[in-house]
């Protein structure tokens, strides 16, 4: 069955960590729905190689209207988590127990939603001790999932774990 999924992403993200999973979303029937702060914008990634246009505006949608979030990391998790309407849209998805895909710096957005207290997850290396003063378990593994909600990963080389484990989540 097709699942809507948000994917809350901006300037600088990891090319590869927004294009892989959402290519592997879209073939198994699933629908992304790309928002940041101007609908229509053009975002680039980190590496110059990938751009993706903005579907919404975070102004414009209800995380009610979607089944799954998808934070790409790179730079773009970190200065979304500075504006007040991604952390809450984010922080739904998590109260509500809907799953959640964050990948390398992704995690950093739950960390300001004040979500990840108790919950097993990985990340980059660099946010790990965030990770664990946020309250998380952290475990420097490819990909963690904690229930049946929440699917972290650490970076580019663990793409297909990750994307495995978001798949199984969304059936």
């Amino acid at each position: 069955m097709s699942k809507k999924i948000a994917v809350v992403v901006t300037d600088h993200f990891e090319d590869s960590e927004y294009t892989e999973p959402a290519k592997a979303y879209q073939e198994a029937g699933h629908q992304l729905t790309v928002i940041e702060n101007e609908k229509g914008k053009t975002v680039k990634g980190k590496q110059g190689q990938e751009t993706i246009k903005v579907d919404a505006s975070i102004d414009e949608v209800n995380a009610d209207d979607f089944d799954a979030l998808f934070i790409p990391g790179g730079f773009s998790p970190d200065i979304l988590r500075a504006d007040d309407k991604f952390v809450t849209f984010t922080k739904k998805f998590m109260d509500d127990n809907k799953p959640v895909f964050a990948i390398c710096h992704g995690p950093q957005l739950l960390i300001t939603a004040e979500t990840l207290k108790g919950r097993d997850v990985t990340g980059y290396k660099s946010i790990a001790v965030d990770l664990k003063n946020a309250g998380a378990n952290f475990h420097d593994k490819e990909v963690v999932v904690c229930g049946n909600q929440l699917v972290t990963s650490r970076t580019p080389d663990d793409l297909p774990a990750f994307t495995r484990e978001s798949l199984n989540l969304l059936k």
